[in-house]
């Protein structure tokens, strides 16, 4: 999937009224990315910039080749990221530096993104142009021997938690693993641990 953002040339052609309508659904569909229950990986070989940097800020975790370019440039544009970018990259990277990022339209490369903690993993980029791909797909390949149950309960207690008080979030967090207790799959870990046996979970 391309994560350059919207084709320019066809916004430029849109009437006002189709503009809100187009950055509406982008939105939403960028919210329903980052609402899925499952870990989410964007791996980001060439450039995502505007929507396509928002795409990536709604995944879980983002993954870039060094070569690769990202950033917020809507205000080049005279206007402002409008699917999540004025509030996903301060909680990303801090305040402060979302602001420098988005007020001057800056792009970075994946040196720099993850030197600011935009991306967790920079690698250098391959002959065949898919080297943060395949450091993804190793990524999911450590989440896939987890508990389905436990992986999603995880990562609604971090969502929510990240919203609230300290107080709040440890609530959410013992709400979450009191999910996993009445679970088949939390006896198939035991049982796997003491039998020195990989455990073979089926997300019930």
């Amino acid at each position: 999937m391309s994560l350059t953002g919207a084709d320019l040339k066809e916004r430029a052609k849109m009437h006002s009224s189709e503009v809100s309508s187009f950055v509406s659904k982008a939105r939403a569909t960028i919210n329903e990315m980052a609402n899925l229950p499952v870990p989410t990986i964007a791996a980001i070989d060439g450039t995502a910039l505007g929507g396509g940097l928002e795409l990536a800020l709604a995944c879980d975790i983002r993954v870039a080749a060094s070569s690769a370019k990202m950033g917020l440039v809507e205000t080049k544009l005279a206007i402002i990221p409008g699917a999540g970018g004025t509030q996903r990259l301060p909680r990303t990277i801090g305040v402060s530096l979302a602001k420098e990022l988005i007020f001057s339209a800056r792009i970075v490369d994946g040196e720099e993104a993850k030197s600011i903690g935009l991306i967790s993993h920079v690698v250098e980029q391959n002959e065949a142009g898919d080297a943060a791909y395949r450091r993804a797909l190793a990524l999911a390949r450590e989440f896939l021997p987890q508990g389905p149950v436990a992986m999603r309960v995880a990562k609604l207690a971090i969502n929510q938690g990240m919203e609230v008080d300290l107080v709040t979030g440890l609530a959410i967090e013992e709400a979450c693993y009191a999910q996993t207790i009445p679970t088949k799959d939390r006896i198939e870990g035991l049982l796997a641990f003491k039998e020195k046996r990989p455990p073979r979970y089926k997300g019930e």
